[in-house]
């Protein structure tokens, strides 16, 4: 018999399974603050529960645990990497990021992923599972444990599409920013999708205040079929149109990320098709310069023309920056994190 994942529960779920105990409501209280405010890391930790009540919970839930098999430090700006063992021995990787603002973490959602996309590293060895929410929780409060820092941002873009994870990604969004735990503001989260229609729909309508980010990458359906198989499904008229429902739904402002490739998408034409699109929904875009994997052979635009892209987009009127692209000499950078089962 399959044991609960006590980790993925929210505060009320947690108080229901504790009445089978005969527990009063302040235990399951206790339990959730030592799961998701001190990361205990096994129930023995938690001190103040009666040692019968330890016993219990041990032999009635599921504790998900991560244990980092590698850690990379970056020379260029002390981003680090992480790679982390899952219970059932598949691993995924995480990414611990300083800005000026406060300290980011970039979460993978699904182990490996099925979406495709030419330019990305992630698809390569195909997808093998979702992750719990718990899982993905993990990955951030281990993080925490080992670096002893503290993360303000959350932004879930690794290895995997968390739209194709969804009742799991919503569960985890719920359980970061619930009151009783991490308590993480909606408005440091940020969700990027390869643009699966119907789920961002059903997203808006869930009530949060977290960023959306639409991997973009192209302006025109025939071009974006060229290196996102996504767009097979959807075009990118029906994707417009399920962002503007969203952003008028939320009122949160879409982001647009579009990784340059040097000949494939970085013409004038192109950034006037990208200025369009976004004016249209009051985007922002989000410049990146697509990042070097082995196994493809996208160039990256030169920085001249990078700046030369934003320029124009600004002249128009759009919200533009260039993403500062963190860890890269470790493979740590955009499009960069995989599928692994050890580091090369």
């Amino acid at each position: 018999m399959r044991m609960t994942d006590i980790k993925s529960l929210t505060p009320g779920e947690l108080r229901l399974y504790l009445e089978s105990f005969h527990m009063p409501r302040y235990r399951a209280d206790q339990i959730f603050r030592w799961i998701h405010v001190q990361l205990a890391r096994n129930f023995d930790e938690m001190t103040n529960l009666p040692a019968t009540l330890r016993t219990g919970l041990r032999e009635s839930f599921a504790w998900n645990t991560l244990r980092m098999e590698d850690r990379q430090i970056s020379a260029l700006d002390g981003t680090q990497k992480f790679l982390f063992a899952l219970p059932d021995g598949n691993f995924v990787e995480s990414v611990f990021m300083r800005y000026r603002f406060g300290n980011s973490v970039c979460i993978s959602s699904q182990v490996g992923c099925r979406m495709g996309c030419r330019f990305c590293a992630s698809t390569l060895n195909g997808w093998e599972r979702n992750l719990a929410a718990s899982e993905m929780l993990e990955q951030i409060y281990e993080i925490r444990r080992i670096t002893g820092e503290k993360i303000s941002h959350v932004v879930v873009m690794g290895t995997g599409e968390p739209l194709d994870n969804y009742d799991n990604l919503v569960r985890f969004l719920r359980l970061l920013c619930c009151e009783e735990g991490m308590n993480l503001s909606q408005r440091s989260i940020t969700v990027s999708t390869c643009g699966i229609v119907p789920r961002i729909r059903k997203l808006a309508r869930e009530g949060l205040q977290i960023t959306l980010a639409l991997s973009l990458h192209a302006v025109t359906d025939e071009r974006r079929r060229e290196i996102m198989p996504v767009a097979e499904t959807y075009t990118i008229e029906e994707t417009m149109s399920a962002l503007r429902f969203y952003y008028e739904t939320t009122g949160r402002q879409v982001t647009f990320e579009y990784t340059l490739i040097r000949g494939v998408n970085d013409s004038v034409s192109d950034a006037e098709g990208l200025s369009a699109l976004a004016l249209s929904l009051r985007a922002h875009v989000n410049l990146i310069p697509v990042n070097p994997v082995k196994e493809r052979g996208y160039v990256e635009t030169g920085a001249e023309a990078v700046q030369a892209f934003k320029n124009r987009l600004e002249k128009s009127g759009v919200n533009v920056t260039i993403r500062r692209e963190m860890g890269r000499d470790i493979d740590g950078a955009c499009g960069q994190l995989r599928r692994r089962h050890i580091l090369s």
